[in-house]
């Protein structure tokens, strides 16, 4: 096992070379070669923090799809990038992290002003086309992190899209555990912690054991946004038990 020092120094080598390819690199490359390499990128990060990814059920098909995840950690975009190439939608603030930011924009994150409606009414429009154009989404309907002890209510607003563009909706349980089982805690990004003091929780683990759970597809036919989105949490709810 690697001391927190020396995984913090691979983790920052890690980062800075994720920029200088984000720079130099991403201008010349397509959309598909990007995918794969945040796909590789985030899968590099995510062994560097020791974080064993486990998944369970189906991902989603080739073809238009929205992910709808709860909300734990940081590490659930990585996590997520390291299984999909997803777009993925965030609140505006993630575009001025440090580096993460940087990286997050070159991946193709659709950014949302929360307290702009004009701005929401924006996002819902190129969502829909991301999805009629056959693009897999993603998005933590919570709005927020929480402790992994339970799940917020979802906000239905972002789930028109799928209305609109005729698009199943994938719920996804994120769940993080010690490796004697029980929940891992220090993995979760919430309340008034910030990104580095979360890090520096993360770096003292010997390993996180992160689940990803596929849930089966909900159509998105005959429903209100309402409905997909009560839907969604509700699956994600039982999946938490």
């Amino acid at each position: 096992m690697l001391s927190p020092t020396l995984k913090f120094l691979r983790v920052v080598v890690h980062i800075l070379a994720g920029t200088l390819l984000v720079l130099l690199r991403f201008p010349s490359l397509d959309r598909p070669e990007r995918a794969r390499r945040v796909t590789r990128w985030a899968t590099q990060l995510l062994a560097m923090l020791a974080v064993r990814v486990r998944v369970r059920g189906e991902l989603p098909a080739a073809g238009g799809a929205l992910v709808a995840a709860n909300h734990v950690s940081w590490l659930d975009i990585h996590l997520l990038h390291s299984l999909l190439p997803a777009r993925f939608i965030s609140k505006a603030e993630v575009r001025n992290w440090p580096v993460f930011g940087r990286f997050a924009e070159a991946s193709g994150t659709v950014f949302l002003v929360r307290e702009k409606k004009a701005d929401a009414m924006r996002v819902n429009q190129l969502m829909a086309e991301h999805l009629r154009e056959g693009d897999c989404l993603a998005l933590f309907p919570e709005g927020t992190t929480s402790d992994g002890r339970g799940v917020l209510p979802f906000f239905p607003s972002l789930f028109q899209p799928a209305v609109e563009a005729k698009t199943a909706v994938w719920p996804v349980f994120i769940r993080y555990r010690n490796g004697d089982g029980s929940l891992c805690i220090e993995a979760a990004y919430y309340a008034q912690i910030n990104l580095g003091e979360s890090l520096r929780k993360i770096l003292k683990l010997k390993e996180i054991h992160a689940e990803v759970t596929f849930l089966p597809p909900i159509a998105s036919e005959g429903l209100t946004r309402r409905e997909l989105a009560r839907s969604t949490e509700e699956a994600i709810r039982a999946a938490m038990g």
